[in-house]
């Protein structure tokens, strides 16, 4: 029953991919003329990854009952 919960957050998750994949090619072009990767676009791309993580961790590996947020941090 748990996977059916997350399934606000796989569809939240999916418009924030598209907008990492995006963050990283903008970064990409950064690091390549700038030689520094910019704070917000890595705490974005970071803060999706970590987002992504909790809920699949609570999917996945049923650990507790604790819904995880929805938040970047």
């Amino acid at each position: 029953m748990k996977w059916f919960l997350a399934i606000p957050h796989y569809i939240v998750l999916f418009f924030l991919a598209i907008g990492a994949v995006v963050a990283i090619i903008i970064a990409w072009f950064a690091i390549l003329f700038t030689g520094r990767y910019p704070q917000a676009l890595f705490d974005y791309v970071v803060g999706v990854g970590r987002w992504a993580l909790r809920v699949q961790a609570y999917v996945s590996l049923l650990i507790t009952d604790r819904y995880p947020p929805f938040s970047l941090r």
